[in-house]
């Protein structure tokens, strides 16, 4: 059998192979979701996204013999390190064959790049960062993946492990299925919050597009600025998630919850499109819009992709009322079937209890690894 050649990408026909892979890795899996191609061609070019504005990666090939059998990437986050005060490097994007001594390999490449640009520790998979794709999943392998959710085969927990990487924190996802109704007590309370003085829910503005994304950056930003391994959006990330997003958008499903006309809270629920992903198979085309026409029906249930509450109003009882109005707003629509929340910390132990009260269990676990260099 053929040893393990490391490549780094470099040229356009390498590229295609890093992005190509995944179709060959998955094969076998049909829960597995593909990504549209441009999409990614597009997240991995330095010229073409903001986030490389602040940062920096490389790309590694993994091929035995004329086969290429695994991908990564080594990207180091300077808004994260300057934020934290920490020099940590990133793995990220990695796919591979089940292949023991490519994996070994790639990882070993991507550590040495990390250590010489002075990084101390690695962490992952970020894809590129826990504002993206976060987490290799450990539990719920049954489950098909949502929007912005990553899927991996039952394989890569033991390949990185193997490599030297332990836990780091576990993050989780919640599902709720059939009916969206409140258990009573939680129902009763959300109403005498409702009616406090100075609290009050205003939907999104469709006509304020560029105001509504500034003021969920703001929220986001503050409400989550003490959590692990948050990493603050930039403006120009923020615009292009809103130039991707508007496509497909629900303004029914963004609104923020005031204080005495102070925005305390936003909550960013998107339709989970990734039955029409499927459908594209990697590409629009030209036939796009013809699958979107006939297959738009499949879209049949929603991510809460943000929920975030400045810290000086998270004793007022918000995230009862943001159930209330979320599980009244949706029930509406009947065509959506069922709603998944997260990803949440496993350690924030209030959101996750209070998730599971309103009837969500818990139907996904991903981890986040490290090693020290």
């Amino acid at each position: 059998m053929a040893g393990i050649e490391i490549i780094a990408v470099e040229e356009r026909p390498a590229l295609k192979d890093f992005i190509d892979l995944p179709w060959r890795i998955y094969a076998e899996y049909p829960n597995w979701v593909p990504p549209l191609k441009a999409e990614v061609r597009r997240m991995l070019d330095p010229g073409g996204h903001p986030f490389w504005e602040f940062s920096e990666r490389i790309l590694f090939l993994a091929r035995r013999g004329s086969e290429t059998v695994g991908r990564i990437a080594g990207l180091v986050d300077r808004h994260y390190n300057e934020f934290h005060n920490e020099k940590m490097g990133i793995w990220g994007f990695f796919e591979c064959a089940d292949d023991q001594a490519a994996a070994t390999a790639l990882f070993s490449s991507v550590e040495t790049w990390a250590r010489q640009k002075g990084m101390t520790f690695m962490r992952g998979p970020l894809n590129p960062s826990t504002n993206y794709e976060a987490g290799l999943l450990i539990e719920g392998f049954a489950h098909a993946p949502v929007l912005m959710m990553t899927y991996n085969p039952p394989y890569y927990p033991g390949l990185v492990e193997s490599c030297g990487f332990t836990k780091e924190k576990d993050l989780l996802a919640f599902l709720i299925e059939g009916d969206y109704r409140l258990p009573e007590w939680m129902d009763r309370l959300a109403e005498r919050i409702s009616k406090k003085k100075g609290i009050h829910i205003r939907p999104s503005d469709p006509k304020n597009v560029d105001a509504e994304f500034a003021l969920i950056r703001e929220i986001y930003n503050a409400s989550w600025s003490g959590n692990w391994g948050f990493v603050p959006l930039s403006d120009n990330e923020m615009r292009d998630i809103q130039k991707n997003v508007m496509k497909f958008v629900d303004p029914d499903l963004v609104f923020f919850i005031y204080y005495e006309d102070e925005p305390a809270a936003a909550c960013v629920i998107f339709p989970d499109i990734n039955p029409l992903l499927k459908r594209f198979n990697g590409r629009v085309g030209l036939t796009g819009l013809l699958k979107f026409l006939i297959y738009r029906r499949e879209i049949r249930g929603l991510r809460c992709l943000i929920f975030g509450i400045k810290e000086k109003y998270q004793q007022l009882g918000l995230p009862m009322l943001a159930f209330h109005h979320i599980f009244e707003v949706v029930r509406k629509k009947e065509k959506y079937h069922y709603l998944e929340l997260g990803w949440t910390l496993e350690d924030n132990e209030s959101i996750n209890s209070l998730i599971e009260e309103a009837g969500a269990k818990t139907c996904k676990r991903y981890r986040i690894f490290r090693k020290s260099l």
